[in-house]
């Protein structure tokens, strides 16, 4: 027999790679039993990531979820794991060092064996404390090596990464190809090098199959010393998921390798019960187009992890930006001509921006600025005129160092803008935070948890958490998948989508302009209700003189407005004065914060939205007079 193979069943990135949410509790308990009876399986991925945050949306306890889901496998020995992202730790943002720290020992107990770890510009600077509090939990410290395909991320570099991690304090390796972009034999290559180097260290090879080269991969690992690798299976495996069990358990057999065999009877209850979780809910919330290989997306090389998200912001920015074509009397867009522009200017910017790996957060960076500069460009105007304050913070150093050089052009722009480098180490900017959340959840009489999960939770994730326990994220999500069910219902009947099928924001009031007159016109719609007589008396009277002359502050693109970015910042207010440039609120696109800027100069007359807002791209958001 030959070398013995593993293989690992990544279920939560099987849902994540395909759409928004993830199975209930329930769900997830009662497809654990199968997938344990097919028996082939060594380890199985059970959390992090987004799986907690996509829980608290769902307006479930994901520490409930987490415990439930993992006993069954620590019951009969299957190795759980879960997926962290280092000084993020299990969300978009940076944290502290003590809620990281509680989140080994917290995951552990909860029932979670490994934690694979990855930081987004792959510096073991901001790895080496989550290894060291991943074995103080008294979990397995996996260092997850974040593939890019570039000039600057070479097989040498990642040999030498993986030295790095083992350095600061890996225990295992993992090649995580998370945009399948990773040439087969490069992958090889690579992987014969670390072994070379640590002839007894456990590698795992976890590549997405977005562009048809993870299948291949998964082979020239195997071939080359990976001892894991891991797959996905049906109905979820295949366009931006992983390769499916069945194809590269065939394949490795056929090669020689020794794998266990796969039961199945038990593979088919697998398969049906997933197909029932998506017929049930979550197929609302997957596109199609997720399901399909994509070689086109080998140049702008973005992972499957994300192609869930763009996929519905490409949905909501086509319809604005084809509104403003419209509008101006241009020809709209489609969606695949759109796609192809973006690809085609995440290839132009990617490297201004210093080669940062496609892997969250910075994949998400580079797509929005990305997808930033295609609309400015569309629109007649300058690229990188607008860049999110997370953007920035990557650029910036905040994150640590990025692998090449940012643009001279983003640097004497970051020098305009009176903004400084940061070059020390990024967990010093973020200091602990536990003491506060306690408090807060002692003013409100919530319970801390058991071993303090409840706690972790809420300061992982305070905005979700809150409307978690307030119970608006439960019914958000209910009021959302009916609207998504009768949208579909009535597209099937009349083969036309409705208005209410929308998931963008529709306008409820407009200022419109006639012969240097503004006037303020609430609008409704079909089946909504309609503003009573006194409302459309006033709406459609002649503003002001004041509001006559006045000029508004635009929203850049649609989302959600803030007055401040942070809860202690004080926002604009009415009198202020405001010059061209100033940042004077923002909005919350695509995952990032955006800095609204003035396009006029002038005293604020009126804030016409409220703070927390849904708001539309071009909405009028600030009287000036």
């Amino acid at each position: 027999m030959g070398k013995e193979i593993k293989l690992a069943l990544v279920y939560r990135d099987m849902w994540q790679s395909s759409g928004k949410y993830m199975p209930t509790k329930d769900q997830l308990v009662s497809v654990a039993g199968p997938i344990i009876d097919m028996g082939c399986f060594d380890r199985v991925e059970t959390n992090g990531g987004g799986f907690e945050q996509i829980n608290l949306l769902r307006g479930e306890n994901p520490n409930d979820s987490v415990r439930a889901w993992t006993q069954p496998f620590n019951d009969v020995g299957i190795q759980t794991h879960m997926l962290e992202r280092g000084l993020n730790g299990i969300r978009m943002s940076p944290c502290s060092r003590d809620l990281r720290r509680l989140m080994f020992k917290l995951k552990k107990k909860q029932g979670t064996d490994i934690s694979r770890t990855f930081d987004g510009l792959n510096n073991p600077r901001n790895l080496k404390l989550s290894f060291e509090y991943a074995k103080e939990g008294g979990m397995i410290a996996q260092g997850a090596l974040s593939i890019t395909y570039s000039p600057v991320h070479t097989v040498e570099y990642y040999i030498n990464l993986a030295n790095q991690y083992i350095d600061a304090g890996a225990q295992e390796i993992c090649i995580k190809d998370m945009a399948g972009i990773g040439r087969p034999a490069s992958i090889g290559k690579m992987i014969k090098g670390i072994r070379t180097n640590h002839p007894d260290i456990i590698i795992t090879y976890h590549g997405h199959s977005t562009t048809g080269f993870s299948i291949v991969s998964s082979l020239e690992a195997a071939r080359n010393g990976a001892d894991i690798i891991d797959v996905s299976m049906q109905p979820l495996s295949w366009g931006t998921g992983h390769a499916d069990l069945l194809s590269v358990h065939a394949m490795l057999k056929d090669a020689g390798f020794s794998l266990k065999d796969i039961n199945m009877d038990a593979y088919m209850e697998v398969r049906r019960l997933t197909q029932s979780f998506i017929d049930d809910s979550l197929g609302y919330y997957i596109n199609g187009q997720n399901r399909y290989l994509n070689s086109l997306l080998i140049g702008p090389g973005l992972p499957g992890g994300m192609m869930g998200s763009l996929m519905a912001d490409l949905e909501k920015n086509l319809k604005s930006i084809n509104k403003w074509l419209s509008k101006n009397g241009k020809d709209e867009i489609t969606q695949d001509e759109f796609l192809i522009k973006l690809f085609k200017e995440v290839e132009h910017t990617w490297p201004k921006l210093g080669y940062p790996p496609l892997v969250t957060p910075f994949s998400q960076y580079v797509k929005n600025l990305s997808l930033m500069n295609v609309m400015q460009i569309i629109k007649g105007k300058e690229r990188f005129s607008m860049i999110d304050e997370n953007t920035w913070g990557m650029i910036l150093g905040k994150s640590g160092r990025l692998p090449g050089p940012v643009d001279e052009n983003l640097l004497e722009l970051a020098q305009q803008q009176n903004r400084a480098f940061f070059t020390d180490d990024p967990q010093d900017l973020y200091p602990d935070v536990l003491d506060e959340f306690r408090k807060k959840m002692q003013e409100k009489g919530w319970d801390y948890g058991q071993d303090d999960e409840e706690l972790f939770e809420y300061a992982m994730h305070p905005p979700q958490y809150e409307d978690f326990k307030s119970g608006k994220a439960k019914e958000n999500f209910q009021k959302d998948l009916e609207k998504r069910k009768a949208a579909k219902n009535q597209s099937s009947n009349s083969g036309v989508a409705p208005i209410a099928s929308t998931s963008t924001p529709l306008p409820k009031e407009m200022i419109v302009n006639v012969e240097g007159q503004n006037y303020k016109l609430n609008i409704s719609y079909p089946g909504q209700d309609q503003p009573n007589a006194n409302q459309t008396s006033s709406s459609n009277t002649k503003a002001s003189v004041d509001e006559a002359n006045a000029k508004f502050i635009n929203s850049p693109l649609e989302g959600k407005f803030f007055l401040t970015k942070n809860s202690g910042d004080k926002g604009i207010q009415v009198g202020d004065e405001v010059k061209v440039g100033d940042t004077v609120a923002f909005v919350e696109s695509m995952k990032v914060i955006n800095a609204i800027t003035s396009t006029e100069s002038g005293t604020v007359a009126e804030i016409l939205v409220n703070h927390g807002d849904d708001i539309d791209e071009d909405a009028p958001l600030i009287k000036l007079v």
